[in-house]
């Protein structure tokens, strides 16, 4: 199976994020993050693993953007560590992690690849958390402040910006069910924490449009959600892990089912959150499938697994084709909608010779390229991850690098995948 051509200008790009691949937890100033307090509690991460290590990218960054120069990618996605930056999450900058970002920064631009620049990905400073984290407004007016002051010392190089990464993810899994940090519980009564992250991506397009910053989007986490019997279940399930942080971006509201739950005044907040963007990024990793619940329970439906399909060894179903079905179904939801760019698309697979990651790249930039002959207006591809990293509660185990990462010795060696795809994006040229 061949993949299908690209259009002339199409970004070809791959992404990281800062906790998981940086290390230097306590060096350069950086304060301590929720995620730093979840992996020293017991029992919250795979085998006790942490952080303060994993690729050591903190010191190693000019071997890694050097496997990006052999890559070809024409850009890389990466976050700030808001820690890094505001140890504890308000007041003045800390030199040293402006200085590590601008080492950084110079190193990607000298190798002639685009930086585009993600705000925050799940490393909120732990003084913020302890003063109420998401839960709390004051959350969002904190992150303005750290989206003017990183917009201020970085928008002369980075060419794309994105306020969040996935904020579903921090609202259910860190505040919902607490399998992520910062380990709270709360089911339905976590949503006021995804209204508060869509307020911050709102006032943080404005403040990064204020310092000059050229292209503002996001990076929202989408599956397409299946479901059976008559389908209340799904679209519950659809509304809270979609259209709750697509709908108030691209249509200025909220899903009614979900009014409830919102904080008191939410729609004021609105024209804040639905400031026009440059482009959309969809986060896709797997389709999603529930039924009705079969006894009465806090929830209105239930997850049931998708069988049928390979699986990753991070036990995601390998499904191409709802990519397809993904992008055409918010096409056609949001009239209109901005560019789109998959800014997170891999899998988890063991070892260097890894054909299954190749036939899954195969596979979703085929559908990828079906959605766009549908009408889909999709710019750019950035594959999950560029190297091995610490994959949040499950540690170290699952591998979703094209760059093998030995984590006793930190070698790094490009896998077959990372050759493959650096020969598509040279064909493509």
């Amino acid at each position: 199976m061949t993949v299908p051509s690209f259009p002339e200008g199409f970004v070809w790009g791959v992404s990281t994020s800062a906790f998981q691949i940086e290390g230097a937890t306590a060096e350069g100033g950086r304060g301590p993050s929720v995620w730093d307090t979840f992996t020293a509690t017991p029992g919250k991460v795979a085998r006790g693993e942490d952080a303060r290590v994993t690729a050591d990218h903190y010191h190693r960054y000019a071997e890694d953007v050097a496997l990006m120069s052999q890559l070809g990618v024409d850009a890389y996605r990466m976050s700030f560590a808001w820690p890094r930056i505001q140890p504890t999450g308000s007041g003045p900058a800390n030199a040293e992690g402006l200085a590590f970002y601008d080492r950084l920064l110079d190193a990607v631009c000298e190798a002639g690849i685009d930086p585009v620049g993600t705000l925050y990905h799940w490393d909120t400073p732990q003084a913020l958390e302890d003063a109420g984290g998401w839960l709390s407004r004051d959350t969002a007016a904190r992150f303005a402040d750290y989206a003017a002051l990183v917009g201020e010392r970085f928008a002369d190089r980075v060419k794309m910006w994105i306020p969040l990464n996935e904020p579903m993810v921090m609202s259910i899994f860190g505040y919902g069910i607490g399998e992520y940090a910062p380990g709270r519980a709360l089911l339905l009564d976590a949503l006021p924490t995804a209204h508060h992250q869509l307020l911050a991506h709102g006032l943080a397009v404005s403040a990064l449009r204020a310092a000059g910053a050229a292209s503002i989007g996001t990076a929202n986490n989408h599956s397409p959600i299946w479901g059976e019997g008559e389908g209340e279940a799904a679209a519950f399930l659809d509304a809270l892990i979609n259209r709750l942080f697509a709908d108030p971006i691209l249509l200025g509201s909220y899903p009614e089912v979900l009014h409830g739950r919102l904080p008191d005044g939410f729609a004021d907040d609105l024209p804040v959150i639905a400031a026009p963007l440059d482009f959309y990024g969809v986060n896709y990793y797997e389709p999603m499938a529930a039924t009705t619940p079969t006894a009465p329970g806090p929830l209105p439906f239930e997850l049931r697994p998708v069988e049928g399909y390979p699986m990753t060894t991070n036990d995601s179903p390998v499904v191409p084709d709802a990519l397809r079905e993904l992008l055409v179904t918010m096409h056609e939801r949001y009239p209109g909608m901005p560019p789109v760019h998959i800014t997170e698309n891999g899998c988890s697979f063991d070892g260097i010779h890894d054909r299954e990651r190749i036939d899954f790249l195969t596979g979703h930039l085929t559908a990828l390229r079906e959605a766009m002959d549908a009408g889909v207006d999709v710019r750019g591809y950035f594959f999950w991850s560029l190297i091995d990293n610490f994959e949040w509660s499950k540690g170290y185990a699952p591998r979703f690098g094209l760059v093998h990462i030995d984590y006793d010795t930190l070698a790094r060696t490009p896998k077959d995948s990372f050759h493959w795809y650096r020969d598509l994006i040279k064909r493509s040229r």
